[in-house]
């Protein structure tokens, strides 16, 4: 024998408005799609300007590394992708950061509270009528995340050396550093910090492990991770509002609009 439960089982009150909080609940999931939608266009104009991403030694975390023949001289030598490619190489590249950020746990958090609505705010009943999880596509992406995760440690690494490489000047020299080196320092901490607080790398470093005692190296990098893993969610919009920042700024000083202040 099935009963129903709910706000509409029987015996219970029946209420016709949506919710009864009286508090801005509704402030949260606005400003987070507020933030994304700002994000999604100034990055998508930035992919697709394929112009002022290098201002040597700097280059923008959106076109690092730089993978096509196209890219600017100075920006790397890899050269993966051959002349076909004739658009911009950011495209190459975005997706693995980009796909590393839909599918984190925190952002689905997000993202569903304030575009799917599911739900937008505890107490708040959401408008579906089913639910599906994360089954059917687009968001069985998000079973994914591992991988974009190790691809988000190998772009991590590229920009680190982005950053060590700010300490040279434009020709090349070594013992310069300028605001632009401070900026790239910054994005690749965040970067760090962000990727290394995810649940994602704290289950890869000490999960499914019975005995600490026996992998007392990894239980270390548990315990380390494990500290970082609470602040997750504020290394997570920290770190996404300054790698915009960081493109702009190199953008800026690439279109001459702005000198880099050089400290020596």
């Amino acid at each position: 024998m099935s009963t129903q439960t709910g706000v509409d089982a029987a015996g219970r009150a029946p209420v016709a408005a949506r919710t009864l909080r009286t508090d801005r609940w509704w402030l949260q999931p606005a400003i987070t799609v507020a933030v994304f939608v700002a994000f999604i266009i100034y990055s998508t104009i930035r992919a697709f300007a394929n112009t002022a991403y290098y201002a040597a030694p700097y280059i923008s975390p959106f076109y690092s590394p730089c993978l096509a023949t196209n890219c600017i001289p100075g920006t790397g030598e890899l050269h993966l992708v051959g002349s076909w490619w004739q658009l911009s190489p950011a495209l190459l590249v975005l997706v693995f950061p980009l796909g590393f950020r839909f599918t984190c746990y925190y952002y689905r958090k997000a993202y569903f509270r304030s575009f799917w609505l599911s739900p937008p705010a505890c107490a708040v009943p959401e408008p579906h009528r089913s639910y599906s999880g994360e089954t059917r596509f687009p968001l069985i992406v998000n079973n994914a995340h591992r991988y974009f995760f190790y691809a988000g440690l190998v772009l991590n690494v590229i920009l680190t050396y982005d950053a060590i490489l700010g300490f040279r000047d434009a020709q090349g020299h070594w013992g310069h550093m300028g605001l632009g080196t401070l900026v790239l320092l910054t994005n690749a901490t965040l970067l760090w910090l962000y990727s290394l607080s995810c649940h994602s790398c704290r289950h890869i470093v000490g999960g499914r492990l019975k005995h600490f005692s026996k992998h007392p190296v990894r239980y270390r990098a548990w315990t380390f991770v494990s500290r970082l893993n609470p602040r997750h969610m504020q290394f997570a919009w920290v770190s996404l509002v300054w790698v915009a920042l960081t493109d702009a700024y190199v953008a800026l000083v690439a279109s001459g609009t702005f000198t880099d202040p050089r400290f020596f």
